[in-house]
Order: C-alpha cells, then structure tokens, then sequence
C-alpha cells in the first residue's frame, strides 16, 4: 500500500503510514483461534483415548516396535536359548524358550489365570517374584531380577527347567512397575519379553475381593491360617461369609482410579509385544485359553486348575451396604457392575 507523504513546510516532511484493514486483522485473529483450537482439541482428545483405553479393549495381539531392517521382533529375540548357571540343559539346549510376564493388579484373577498356565508341561511361570520390596527396590535389583528370571535360574515349585518352552512371572502395576516403566519397556523390548495383561471386567468384584482379602490377612478365617487362594468349596464357602462394607462416597472415584491405572500402564506398555486378556472372558470361555498359548508360541492343550471361585454368585450377597452401593452407581456408566454374574 503506498504510503502518505504530508508537506508541512519547506524543512520538514512527515511521512504517515495508512491505517490497517480491520479485514486482515480479523483474518489474522482469527486463524490464530483456530489452529489453538486444534491443538487444544487434539490434545484433549488423545487424554480421553487413554483414560477409556481400557473400557474397548478385547484379547488382541500386539507386535512390538521392527527393526530398521525389516524385520520384525517376533521374527528374532523371541526365541531364546538360555545357559542357566544352576543346572544343565541337557539334550534341551537346542529347545528355544519364550519369555513372558503377566501384568495385572491384585485380584483380578492372575492367580488362578497363572495356575492354569502352569498346567501346561512346558510352562514355568514363577508366581508374583515382585511382591518382595527388596526385589524392586531400585531398577538394578528389579534387571538382575528379571535376568535371573530369564536365565532359568528362579527355583520355584513352578519350575519345570531343563524343557520349559515359556518361562515367566507374574508382576502386579503397583509392585515398581509404572514407576520404573521406562527401563522396564527398554528390558523388556531388548530381551524380547511378550506382556499378558489380564484385568478384570467387573471393577465392583474387584474390590470386594481385594477388601475380602485384606481382612483375611488378620481375622485368619481358615482355621488360623491366611489363604489367598482356596482348593476346596468348603474353603470357598468360609472366606465368603465375610461381607465387606465400601466407601459409597469415594466408590465412583475408586473405580476410576482402577481404570486410569490400567488405561496408563496399556500406554506405557504399547511398544511391547502384548496382549489383553480379561478374566471375565476366560471364565466364561475358556477357549480364550487357546489364543494366549497361541501368542506364546505352544501346543495346544487342555489347561486345569484346583483353585475354588470364593465370591460366586450376585453382588448382594457379598457386600455389606449393599443398598448404598447399588444408590451410587444406579444410573452412572458402572450400573452394570450390579448385575453380571459368572
């Protein structure tokens, strides 16, 4: 635009500029609002996208990062030949070995889920290591850990050694896991590590299960002795006349904590070779059972286990302030945790 040249006089020449369009002023702020928009919007919308992660998940499997040749994890450092230090291998030296983890919280069914993977006869999964602090005090005890895991030199009655074709643990998010996540996903994608996560659909059982059980930890209902885990009805049957009273008024904020710790850790963990289980499925299908030793690369074969259901039946039975609890979730997105059975 040209400028305005105003003579004042003979010595003195005032050089004015134009006023600027409102127009592009307007085109210009408007723009600006616009791309804040986006970024404000996409932003939002990837926080919702972890937070409900976990609520459309289903059994899937998925491979982890590739390597800039092409060729993919699964394809090379799945297949494992360890040299423990504590035993020879014998003639099955030359049989390749898989390593896996569970990754789960407390009682959501990794117990009896594990058992079952334990009746496999080449499974040795080594039960929940982590739950001694001493073992994730910091990322070097958990790494050596994990090695002695891998290297076939964990000694539990699970251990099936020389011939195990998978051998693993399981691991709960709370036990070091989500704080040292970053190492972990490096380990676990450096030593071709595959993660099972199994969760639990039905936060509501979830909880009278964990509280159920923490009570049991003192009271010692089974003739003075703590059971996490029963063989027997009649075990069964005395662990569940304890009924449990919930917290109605932090009910709905527990439950979302449970999802967002699950919505995290499928997060942190999604570089990885995994796959999303939930217990609800295999309980009522247990040809769920087939994918996952699919996923771990084994035959096929009927999977058992003699751990007994302790809370069967409705939720009614098994909480205290039943009325409560059903008043606070009536009409919100966990209704259903009323209802379903299995």
């Amino acid at each position: 635009m040209a400028e305005y040249i105003c003579l004042i006089n003979q010595d003195a020449i005032i050089i004015k500029s134009p006023k600027k369009s409102p127009l592009l002023l307007r085109t210009i702020v408007l723009i600006f609002a616009m791309v804040c928009g986006v970024y404000i919007c996409s932003i939002c919308l990837k926080q919702i996208n972890i937070q409900n992660n976990i609520n459309f998940q289903t059994i899937q499997f998925i491979e982890g990062p590739h390597h800039d040749n092409g060729i993919k994890l699964l394809e090379n450092p799945y297949r494992h030949f360890p040299n423990p230090k504590t035993f020879s291998r014998g003639e099955c030296a030359r049989n390749p070995v898989k390593f896996f983890t569970i990754l789960s919280m407390q009682r959501s069914g990794s117990g009896w889920f594990e058992s079952l993977l334990n009746s496999h006869i080449n499974v040795s999964s080594n039960g929940e290591i982590f739950s001694r602090w001493y073992r994730r005090e910091n990322i070097s005890s958990i790494v050596q850990t994990l090695d002695k895991v891998y290297n076939l030199d964990w000694l539990s009655s699970a251990s099936k050694n020389q011939c195990s074709a998978a051998v693993g643990f399981k691991w709960m998010l709370n036990q070091g896991l989500i704080e040292h996540h970053k190492e972990i996903v490096e380990y676990f994608n450096r030593r071709g590590v595959s993660a099972i996560f199994l969760f639990r659909r039905n936060l509501l059982r979830r909880m009278v299960s964990d509280l159920a059980n923490s009570y049991d930890r003192y009271a010692k209902l089974l003739n003075g002795t703590h059971k996490a885990h029963v063989h027997s009805v009649e075990e069964a049957e005395k662990l569940s006349t304890y009924k449990p009273t919930i917290n109605s008024t932090s009910l709905i904020a527990d439950i979302e904590k449970m999802e967002l710790t699950a919505a995290n850790a499928l997060a942190y963990f999604n570089s990885t070779r995994h796959m999303i289980v939930y217990y609800e499925d295999v309980m009522t299908n247990h040809t769920k059972l087939q994918d996952v030793l699919d996923f771990l690369g084994l035959p096929q074969m009927e999977l058992k286990s003699r751990q007994v259901k302790i809370h069967k039946g409705s939720l009614a039975d098994h909480i205290k302030n039943w009325d409560d609890v059903k008043r606070t979730l009536k009409g919100t997105a966990y209704e259903h945790f009323l209802y379903s059975d299995y």
